[in-house]
């Protein structure tokens, strides 16, 4: 049984032990009818020209997990956020571990989607926002259907989160391959504020396939930073999908990490609906063996005197492939845009490859927006000069990619986070940097 019919199959099985109302199975229905429809994206899609999901959808994975013991913290401490204070939302194997998370309803609500999607009290929220802006493709589709658990972050009007909010997702491996559908749905009110890490973990080496969707809500006046840290074992696969609705004077920042993975696509869809917005999109990939790391990014200006900033940078080995996939959307009315996207990248090995296509549709005339892309590799000349001051060509190596990627970390607003992907970029280049920024 293929993978698309094995979900089809469950999905009746999924709904009949679920208790939402009436409108989330409709919803439900409806997405896994998109689904059934479409089946798993191929490389005859243009947006899915340069990855193949071949090796995942033949894969014979467990749609749910067994959980059947407990992570004990020591065990996992690593891979938290220590230094500071912060809410945690943690799913062992897609079920939430109360014991490994932190919570609050005070003042706002930073718990759990299946809660959400059940009580009485979420419903005006859920009602709102829950699958409004989610493209109709079939992943994100698939996920809607059999979307239950993950995190529920409501920030009202006014308020600022006191502490960042990690979202941790840990697969135990005690299936041999395991599917997660992870679902989050994040609403920032009138002039609140946010700071949010996101992290895919799996715990040993059997195959992880998670297929996850994140709505984000910012409204007039909101502050969204989101990070997400993708460093993943080898055999794991992630195909994240973010959407941001961004109303009148908002700025959402979303910085993406790719350290790790077997194969890694990042949908990340910002929508302009408000004027004065500011949307940021920086990520730093740094990947080795055969690892596919793909960036497939959308801003679309749909109103005027607004901006957006692209900036992703590639460092890629061995043989290893990137793909960067870029396009900025400028409506008729979306007068007096700054959008700029760029795409820089080194391939430090002669069997490693890169597919950039920054884009550009631009339907307005007084704009300002620029793309463009670089690929290369690393400046023999400065690597003899740091040689003659006696720094080794390992080190010269490491120090001159950490510069190509430095500008990105620079708009880290979390000292802490900034420290830690620091030593995640040293540790992938091979060297002790000997300091951190």
């Amino acid at each position: 049984m293929s993978l698309k019919d094995k979900l089809l199959s469950s999905y009746l099985t999924f709904q009949e032990n679920q208790d939402f109302d009436n409108s989330i199975h409709d919803i439900k229905d409806a997405a896994i009818k998109i689904f059934e429809e479409k089946g798993f994206p191929t490389k005859k899609d243009e947006n899915w020209k340069y990855t193949s999901l071949n090796s995942l959808v033949k894969g014979d994975f467990s749609l749910v997990g067994r959980n059947e013991d407990a992570i004990e913290f020591r065990d996992v401490k690593k891979y938290f956020l220590n230094d500071i204070d912060t809410y945690k939302i943690v799913f062992i194997d897609g079920k939430y571990s109360s014991y490994l998370s932190e919570t609050t309803h005070d003042g706002v609500d930073v718990c759990l989607l299946s809660a959400a999607l059940t009580k009485p009290k979420y419903k005006p929220v859920i009602d709102k926002y829950f699958d409004k802006i989610v493209k109709k493709d079939s992943l994100t589709s698939l996920n809607t259907a059999f979307a239950r658990e993950g995190a529920y972050i409501y920030v009202p009007k006014g308020k600022t989160v006191s502490k960042p909010i990690q979202i941790v997702h840990f697969a135990t491996g005690l299936e041999s391959s395991l599917m997660l559908q992870p679902r989050n749905l994040v609403v920032v009110e009138e002039n609140a504020e946010v700071q949010i890490i996101e992290r895919h973990q799996s715990l040993n080496s059997n195959a992880v396939f998670t297929n996850s969707v994140t709505e984000i809500y910012a409204a007039d006046h909101a502050r969204v930073d989101y990070y997400k840290i993708q460093n993943d074992k080898e055999a794991a696969s992630l195909i994240d999908n973010t959407h941001i609705d961004q109303q009148t004077s908002s700025e959402v920042a979303v910085h993406t990490f790719s350290f790790g993975g077997k194969l890694t696509r990042n949908n990340l869809n910002f929508y302009q609906n408000g004027e004065h917005n500011n949307s940021i999109l920086k990520g730093v990939t740094i990947i080795e063996d055969k690892q596919h790391v793909d960036h497939n990014t959308l801003v679309h200006h749909k109103q005027p005197n607004c901006e957006s900033h692209q900036d992703y940078k590639g460092i890629f080995d061995d043989r290893a492939t990137g793909v960067f996939n870029g396009k900025v959307v400028v409506d008729s009315v979306a007068q007096k845009i700054n959008a700029y996207q760029s795409n820089n990248n080194i391939l430090v090995s002669d069997k490693a490859s890169i597919n950039s296509k920054p884009q550009l549709e631009i339907f307005a005339d007084d704009v300002r927006c620029s793309h463009g892309c670089t690929i290369g590799q690393l400046d023999e000349d400065a690597l003899f000069y740091m040689k003659t001051r006696g720094i080794g060509e390992k080190e010269g190596r490491a120090l001159l990619m950490y510069a190509f990627a430095n500008n990105v970390l620079e708009s880290v607003k979390i000292p802490q986070l900034k420290s830690r992907i620091t030593k995640l970029i040293a540790n992938k280049l091979g060297v002790n940097l000997g300091f951190e920024v």
